[in-house]
């Protein structure tokens, strides 16, 4: 206990100062951020380069990147919202104009029922995602506004691409078929917003934003350990303004990982492939006989090690073991070389078991890596072991 009072203590000198030392910040952030008085959020936002390291300078742009924010929901959601519950006469569904704001609605609705799709199972064994949050966009969830929101999109997209199937009498099962898409829609009571809706319209918005890239099954697990992290937050200013500051961060942490999802650049210098080829070249070195196995059981990166690298290995380990990792992933001023090694040491410490299994065996191990038995910070350390050999 002493010891993590005084751990607590070096974070808040050095969180304390006019002007941060980044280094130091890095080495205490890298050995794990604790949640106490909001230091995993203020140093993720440090790290991921939303707040500088001039404390001075953080109201002002935390004022001016919130309000810019806010700005993004009422010209993506707000707005076109209001036009479609509108009814005016020179704008409708069936109007062919290329600029008829119907046109883009119908062009967003695909990627909107992905997104949809992915953030309702958002770490399906947390039950955080379902809840209402305590700071919901009350244009959006206030019904005399009438603004169509992403949820009531969804769910009529949902409606018009059902099928009238006949059965051999002639009837139709449109009323069964409604039915059933109406239970996999349920939502929150009228006035409340869960917290995967918030965590839909930053990825709606963030796909808008960035229409080469838009979005790809995946960045959920990417966005919802941030706004997570801001979202329970014990500074109750943090919570409330999770929504924009995840959405900056998630922005921020892309930029860096963006080409992982580029399927065009997955054999390039950048690419997701060069990654799995550097993971693989690191184990030979570290362990000849595991790699040799692998490779004569055509056990390929491709199977497991692309999740593992692309989602920044959030769907192996458990949502606090996950924001352990990416304590040391952010803090790793080489930027994700550090993942690697944490790669790498998985496969070290089960590799035992696969080299006395099967391609079967080892298949389902490395697809589920066991980490019910082998503890996250047993996982660092032997990561760690590896940089200073």
């Amino acid at each position: 206990m002493a010891a993590y009072k005084a751990r607590l203590k070096e974070f808040e000198n050095v969180l304390n100062c006019e002007i941060i030392d980044i280094k130091k910040l890095r080495k205490l952030c890298f050995n794990g951020c604790p949640f106490e008085s909001g230091y995993r959020s203020i140093c993720w936002k440090i790290l991921l380069n939303f707040l500088t390291v001039k404390k001075s300078e953080w109201k002002e742009s935390l004022t001016k990147q919130r309000a810019l924010y806010r700005q993004f929901i009422e010209e993506m959601i707000l707005d076109p919202g209001k036009k479609a519950n509108s009814g005016a006469q020179e704008d409708h569904p069936l109007n062919p104009s290329p600029d008829s704001q119907w046109q883009v609605i119908f062009k967003d609705n695909e990627m909107l029922m992905q997104i949809d799709k992915d953030c309702r199972r958002l770490c399906p064994d947390l039950f955080f995602f379902q809840r209402a949050t305590e700071f919901p966009c009350e244009e959006l969830v206030n019904d005399t506004t009438n603004v169509e929101t992403l949820r009531k999109r969804v769910e009529q997209c949902v409606l018009r691409s059902e099928t009238v199937a006949r059965n051999r009498v002639g009837m139709t099962g449109m009323v069964s078929s409604r039915r059933k898409a109406s239970d996999a829609y349920m939502v929150l009571a009228k006035g409340e917003e869960a917290h995967w809706e918030v965590v839909e319209r930053i990825l709606f918005i963030y796909a808008k934003l960035n229409p080469g890239l838009k979005y790809v099954q995946g960045m959920n697990e990417i966005l919802g350990p941030i706004y997570y992290t801001f979202a329970v937050d014990p500074d109750s200013t943090c919570r409330e303004f999770a929504e924009a500051d995840s959405f900056f961060c998630f922005t921020n942490l892309m930029a860096e990982i963006r080409d992982n999802f580029i399927k065009t650049l997955d054999e390039s210098q950048f690419g997701i492939g060069y990654i799995m080829n550097e993971l693989y070249r690191e184990l030979q070195e570290r362990d000849p006989a595991l790699w040799h196995l692998l490779k004569e059981q055509d056990l390929k990166p491709q199977y497991y090690a692309f999740r593992w690298l692309t989602l920044l290995l959030s769907q192996e380990f458990p949502l606090p073991d996950v924001l352990r990792i990416w304590d040391s992933l952010f803090s790793d001023e080489h930027r994700f070389d550090f993942l690697i090694k944490i790669a790498v040491a998985m496969l070290v410490l089960i590799r035992d078991d696969l080299l006395q299994g099967d391609f079967p065996h080892n298949m389902k191990l490395v697809q589920n890596f066991p980490y019910a038995r082998i503890e996250v910070q047993k996982v660092i350390a032997k990561a760690v072991e590896m940089i200073h050999r």
